[in-house]
């Protein structure tokens, strides 16, 4: 696999040529970065990994732990935040985690994106399977919030307040307990709670399938116009970026933040990756991960196009801990790095147009 591996990338490099190499050792991407964009990644844990034939990779991947403070100036824990993970039982919470990836971003020099506050999956049993009034169900929400937030007063730069609220049609997901059960307004007290607990927090909407205008597109829009017609403290505005070659890359990205830069909110790129249909070897050819680098590379041109996008975020960086192979099982390769952290073209891509900026 090796070999094949050293293939790829031999020819890889006539496609894409390589960095020199005393730049390549020289440089990470968030020395490459310019000075008011972080360059983050998630904090593989949690969540799938659990089902996994590997140890829990933050804590007993050394390897791994030295490449993400190497070249990352912000992380975002995958799981480790999520509901399921951290609030397990309803006065039960679960910090430890969250809080050693935290401590591993103050020493590192990193900033750390909370991830998520309201979202309709990753819920525990407790809450989905429970039989609450809408009076219980916003307390239980509010607490979470004060409690998860206020637990991190002062360390996180950004939160993932309110997560894929949206269906595809534009309308509100009916799958997300709090919002079916106590309305869209909800959305607004999630914002108003988790400024409460930290003010200084920026605080964002999330979700993926808005990389190109539509009516998704437009329904964020509208909910920022409202939000910040109510004096709603609200931040900004992220695409995810979870992209497939199945698809075309997505050239309109830039307009599409730009309107909510308009707004006057940051954007953000917070959960990028470019899956790919692999070939039997399980190898990705040389014209793939051509490909794959020109994704990654349109993204990135996006966020730099638009004053206001401060935060560029990979969902990983190694397929070895990559999240596609279990969702996607016809798809793979989706990372900046091998599963023995060897670059891909789609890393040196990264790295020389940071540099240019």
């Amino acid at each position: 696999m090796r070999k094949a591996l050293l293939a790829v990338l031999a020819t890889a490099a006539v496609l894409i040529p390589a960095t020199p190499p005393a730049q390549a050792g020289d440089r990470s991407l968030r020395d490459a970065a310019p000075r008011y964009l972080r360059i983050g990644s998630a904090v593989a844990g949690g969540g799938h990994h659990v089902d996994q034939p590997y140890p829990d990779p933050f804590p007993n991947d050394r390897a791994y732990r030295k490449v993400l403070a190497r070249e990352f100036s912000s992380v975002s824990p995958e799981n480790q935040m999520k509901w399921e993970f951290i609030h397990p039982g309803r006065y039960e919470y679960h910090f430890g985690p969250a809080d050693a990836i935290v401590a591993f971003a103050r020493k590192n020099g990193q900033v750390v994106r909370g991830h998520t506050l309201l979202w309709h999956s990753q819920n525990p049993d407790w809450l989905t399977e429970g039989t609450f009034t809408k009076a219980e169900l916003r307390t239980i929400l509010r607490d979470h919030i004060f409690t998860v937030v206020g637990h991190y007063r002062g360390r996180i730069q950004q939160w993932d307040v309110a997560n894929e609220i949206f269906n595809e049609n534009g309308e509100y997901r009916q799958e997300n307990i709090f919002i079916r059960e106590l309305g869209p307004g909800i959305v607004a007290d999630a914002f108003r709670w988790a400024h409460q607990a930290d003010p200084r927090a920026q605080l964002f909407l999330n979700d993926y399938g808005v990389d190109w205008p539509g009516v998704k597109v437009d329904a964020y829009h509208a909910l920022a116009q409202q939000l910040l017609a109510a004096r709603v403290p609200l931040h900004g505005f992220a695409s995810q970026a979870h992209l497939s070659t199945r698809y075309g890359a997505p050239d309109q990205l830039a307009g599409v933040l730009q309107r909510f830069d308009d707004l006057g909110l940051h954007t953000a790129i917070t959960e990028l990756d470019v899956r790919m249909d692999l070939p039997a070897t399980g190898v990705p050819t040389a014209e793939q991960l051509a490909t794959q680098a020109v994704y990654y590379k349109t993204v990135l041109d996006a966020c730099l196009a638009v004053d206001g996008c401060n935060s560029f975020t990979l969902w990983g960086f190694t397929d070895k801990y990559s999240w596609v192979p279990v969702f996607f099982p016809a798809e793979g390769a989706a990372t900046v790095m091998w599963d023995d952290f060897g670059k891909k073209p789609a890393y040196y891509t990264l790295l020389r147009t940071l540099a240019r900026a």
